[in-house]
């Protein structure tokens, strides 16, 4: 009898934010039991919402919002990136440069499709957003990681970054602020970034999705802002800052220096009429989101829902025997270190089985993010502090008497 079974383009990838541990939470769900999810950053879970301005000119659009749209998205919401775009300093964008879509996901994938052929390789960091290195596998891509550095604020190696550009190398890619660590890039390490992909004559592709979550007076830096002469691709949205992950608001942008690119151009422009045309009907209210005051900031203030929740479980993670963690400066991400020889840790997917089925509380494991070891996991600090308190207070109690077997 003939099988049919699942594409071998499918060996390299991974994602582990909905994979197996997840389908053993929702059983679980099933059976009446209740889960604290600390795996996947959804706001609406846990009681965030949109500004009430957001939701009514949502509702004012809808009916516009029936038919087609350009290919690219709607003239008013490209207007207003185009401006946001002048405000990060992001060089030589045009309307026709931008592109909005099904959330960042979606033009990841279209950009991985349009630029990589067999054997091609792009630089993506490790630990990653694992939708990075799996669009870039079924792309017919190579996925090359460089190390971000736990010691450095968990900042890129850039050493590590050097020694794995070959010819084969097309495109940088990183993730600033970083899903899952957190981190903020500062401008030497971007600077330094951007130096490598011009020597080598490379693409680079930012993710910048939380750029407007930065805690404690920092400020995000667009790497494309400091690379006027090469060709760069920006993705941003409206789904965390916003508070909005289901209405999938996602853009990117292109910029810099484009005429090495004009083949990968078209590439892109062919995938995007392709999709017959953005079809988010949300884009219409990139304009009001972008324009005028901005309620995340009310967010990451002191005193602010997601400050106060990133300090509590910043401080609750370093007071439990056998972990350490680095202070995330941006996102609603942190992702701590466990001692495993300490607890006899082999195996990172049964150790947070094991969590899961003992205290019904979900995390991810850290190799989920193509990390190489089974020695961190990712948690998501958006559930209130009462709710992290009693997820951190059944860790501590797990990890008193964990050993794997």
């Amino acid at each position: 009898m003939r099988q049919f079974e699942k594409s071998r383009k499918l060996d390299n990838v991974l994602y582990d934010v909905r994979g197996p541990v997840v389908d053993e939470a929702n059983r679980m769900i099933e059976n009446g039991m209740e889960v604290l999810r600390l795996n996947i950053g959804n706001p609406a879970t846990f009681g965030f919402s949109a500004p009430e301005e957001v939701i009514l000119d949502m509702m004012s659009s809808i009916r516009d919002s029936q038919g087609y749209s350009d290919s690219k998205g709607i003239f008013s919401a490209r207007k207003a990136i185009m401006q946001y775009c002048q405000l990060k300093g992001i060089p030589n964008v045009g309307m026709n440069d931008i592109y909005t879509g099904n959330g960042v996901s979606e033009l990841i994938n279209l950009c991985m499709s349009a630029l990589l052929d067999d054997g091609d390789e792009i630089l993506i960091p490790a630990p990653d957003y694992p939708l990075w290195t799996a669009t870039a596998n079924l792309a017919g891509g190579k996925a090359v990681h460089y190390i971000c550095d736990e010691q450095a604020n968990w900042y890129p190696d850039i050493e590590d970054m050097k020694k794995k550009v070959t010819d084969k190398t097309k495109a940088i890619v990183i993730i600033n602020p970083n899903n899952p660590t957190g981190a903020l890039y500062p401008k030497e390490i971007l600077e330094q970034i951007v130096q490598i992909a011009r020597e080598h004559e490379l693409i680079i592709f930012s993710d910048e999705i939380y750029d407007r979550l930065v805690f404690d007076g920092k400020e995000h830096i667009s790497i494309a802002s400091l690379a006027p002469d090469l060709f760069c691709v920006t993705f941003s949205g409206l789904s965390k800052s916003h508070m909005i992950a289901g209405f999938r608001v996602g853009w990117m942008v292109l910029s810099g220096d484009k005429s090495k690119a004009q083949g990968y151009i078209q590439g892109i422009n062919m995938l995007s009429s392709m999709r017959l045309c953005s079809n988010v009907p949300a884009q219409a209210i990139i304009q009001t989101c972008l324009g005028g005051y901005q309620s995340v900031k009310d967010y990451i203030k002191p005193g602010g829902r997601v400050y106060e929740q990133r300090e509590y479980i910043y401080k609750a993670l370093k007071d439990i025997p056998g972990i350490s963690v680095v202070k995330p400066q941006a996102a609603f991400y942190i992702f701590p270190k466990i001692d495993t020889k300490k607890f006899n840790i082999t195996d990172d997917e049964q150790f947070v089985l094991d969590f899961l089925r003992e205290k019904r509380v979900l995390l991810v494991r850290g190799r989920g993010f193509n990390w190489m070891e089974p020695d961190h996991f990712r948690i998501v600090y958006l559930p209130s502090v009462p709710e992290l308190k009693i997820a951190m207070d059944k860790f501590r109690d797990f990890l008193s008497t964990y050993r794997q077997k």
